[in-house]
């Protein structure tokens, strides 16, 4: 068995290597940046979305399985919507139309819940969820969906699977996570009591260990998994965790939601405060059924993050 994994150098993609190298897998590693990954790991430049067919063709020839972990993610700053479509519709259509070509095996394509809901929305998220993607990145990560299941199926191969996931927590991780945790780091009191929102979030390793088992479990693949760690917890709770791990006392008030909102928006972080007040659940019961196990001491790890963070 030979894995190609793309994106290899990034947040997910290096523990997703981790975990397959580990296990004694060969593989072959593609990234914007391979000399990042040193001489004799197999890796290999990531092809641009506009790159010759041939060059595709190459990267996916002699290897079992895909797992595609490149993209565009939404912690980026300053992109366009043609930068997203690019990275995550056009780069993943032209990939797994190579794959289901020539790879005998399954294609792991990861993507996020914003494919199918909103950062301020509250609600529960399974593989059933209709999608309603509220922002030029979920827009894109749905629409890189649909191309890699439909470039399959235009193949009669129903060897392709969407792994969608919450916000991901680890080391080197960006967006409202490491904001939160920066936020902990302080010795200032933060109004957590108004902090209402529920969250799943899924850790790195916790991830890398979802796509080992997609890639081998014995079972056919859905199209659809939703992955988290269990149980969700309270944004307060999250923050209370990091200050542990930080070594700082608690320090959280109970504050009025309908004194903080203006105050957020008069600083123009509205958007970011509304997504930590929204109930967002997801529910990985899909994969635990067929034999994949979730982090369930997520506290305990987000701690120990921080601890590490500050070491």
């Amino acid at each position: 068995m030979k894995v190609l994994v793309t994106g290899a150098t990034g947040f997910i993609g290096r523990l997703v290597v981790r975990h397959l190298r580990e296990a004694g897998v060969e593989l072959r590693l593609a990234s914007r940046h391979p000399e990042r990954l040193g001489l004799g790991d197999g890796a290999v430049p990531m092809p641009n979305f506009d790159a010759p067919a041939a060059a595709f063709l190459a990267l996916t020839r002699d290897v079992t399985h895909v797992v595609h972990c490149a993209g565009l993610n939404n912690d980026q700053g300053d992109v366009s919507e043609d930068d997203y479509r690019a990275a995550n519709v056009e780069l993943s259509a032209r990939l797994a139309h190579a794959a289901a070509a020539q790879a005998s095996g399954r294609f792991i394509h990861l993507s996020s819940i914003r494919a199918v809901i909103g950062a301020r929305v509250s609600a529960t998220i399974d593989e059933n969820t209709p999608p309603a993607p509220q922002c030029v990145y979920g827009r894109s990560k749905r629409e890189g969906e649909i191309k890699v299941l439909d470039a399959y199926a235009s193949h009669g191969r129903p060897d392709a699977a969407v792994l969608r996931l919450p916000p991901v927590y680890g080391s080197g991780m960006k967006g409202n996570l490491a904001t939160l945790m920066r936020l902990a780091d302080t010795a200032l009191p933060l109004p957590t009591g108004a902090l209402t929102g529920i969250r799943s979030l899924m850790s790195s390793e916790a991830t890398a260990r979802a796509v080992s088992h997609l890639l081998s479990h014995s079972g056919p693949l859905r199209p659809i998994y939703v992955g988290a760690d269990v149980p969700p917890v309270a944004v307060e709770a999250i923050i209370a965790a990091f200050r542990k791990g930080f070594g700082r006392p608690r320090r959280l008030m109970t504050v009025p939601a309908g004194l903080i909102r203006p105050a957020a928006s008069g600083l123009g972080k509205r958007a970011f405060w509304d997504s930590l007040t929204a109930i967002q659940i997801c529910d990985p019961a899909l994969l635990v059924s067929q034999g994949w196990a979730p982090e369930t001491a997520m506290l305990e790890r987000l701690a120990e993050l921080a601890r590490l963070s500050k070491s």
